[in-house]
């Protein structure tokens, strides 16, 4: 059976190397320009690509990858984090189409970035799908495998992006055996109803900027959301940028009366305790150019403010 990969990060090299590793054969494999928070770029997929002598195109250029499929003649397609909506005209050159791996609930969670928007609203778990895509269409398509994470408050985007890591190569391996076996299965359909589908929109760094208005624990979702790989929340301290990557909410029952962002407390091990628009918060860890540390080595006074 011929696999065709398409896509980026670093969980599309893991499936490669273990489809690799169960004798399959990927003739071709199709890639971009990755995104900053990629440990896997290009020039790994291009490495990768000569090493079990498949070839290896670099391009968003829709006839370049016609033409290669055309030639290697592959029977299903294997895709993550393509930068380019891939259309049906490519999808139908392969028997069993092309399977997309997608963190989120489907058809809840449809887009980008689903995982850190279901932090941000609270969800207490998390979908991770495995499904035939249509072309031109986003996250659409009969689902083939799907699992979920149970989450909470505490819960990181680093920990979903490590259980992703951990599952979908393997999700993958299991979808195309079970395509194989029997090219009309599937295990559910999306549904088509605008009650059911909620579409996410891209997040940029900027959008880790910390409101202090906000309640401690809308603040600790943005802060989780924004997490390792990605940029980080932040605020200022006397105009110096600090990257706060690890908070919890903090109740000590004080009753008080203090603007947003005030500096409330410094505690004996580091930590700072912060004034929001509901509650406090607890600081545990910050970034200060790049440097991980107790935010008491810079925060120094409760006569202080972060904005």
């Amino acid at each position: 059976m011929k696999i065709l990969i398409i896509g980026r990060t670093e969980i599309l090299f893991k499936t490669v190397q273990l489809l690799i590793k169960k004798n399959f054969e990927i003739p071709l494999i199709i890639t971009s320009k990755e995104a900053p928070e990629y440990t896997k770029k290009s020039k790994d997929f291009r490495k990768l690509a000569k090493k079990m002598n498949a070839k290896f195109l670099y391009t968003n250029d829709i006839k370049k990858i016609i033409k290669e499929i055309k030639i290697t003649k592959c029977h299903i397609g294997v895709s993550i984090n393509y930068n380019t909506i891939i259309s049906q005209e490519v999808i139908d050159l392969l028997p069993l189409g092309i399977l997309n791996a997608h963190g989120g609930d489907l058809p809840r969670y449809r887009g980008n970035a689903c995982q850190a928007w279901a932090i941000l609203n609270g969800e207490d778990k998390i979908g991770l799908c495995i499904h035939s895509m249509i072309g031109g269409e986003i996250d659409s398509g009969k689902i083939i495998d799907r699992k979920y994470l149970k989450i909470n408050e505490n819960t990181k985007v680093t920990e979903i992006w490590n259980w992703m890591k951990l599952k979908i190569p393997m999700m993958f391996l299991n979808s195309i055996k079970k395509l194989k076996k029997n090219p009309n299965y599937f295990l559910d359909k999306q549904s088509k109803k605008n009650k059911d589908i909620l579409r996410c929109y891209p997040r940029f760094p900027y959008d880790g900027k910390i409101n202090w208005n906000k309640s401690n624990l809308e603040i600790l979702r943005l802060i989780n959301a924004s997490n390792k790989p990605y940029k980080g929340a932040y605020t200022f301290f006397k105009n110096r940028k600090l990257i706060i990557w690890d908070a919890e909410v903090y109740d000590d029952k004080e009753k008080y009366l203090a603007e947003a962002g005030q500096v409330a407390s410094i505690e004996k091990n580091g930590s700072i305790i912060i004034i929001t628009g509901k509650g406090k918060l607890k600081i545990n860890v910050i970034e200060h150019k790049g440097l991980k540390n107790k935010p008491a080595k810079i925060i120094r006074s409760i006569r202080n403010r972060l904005i």
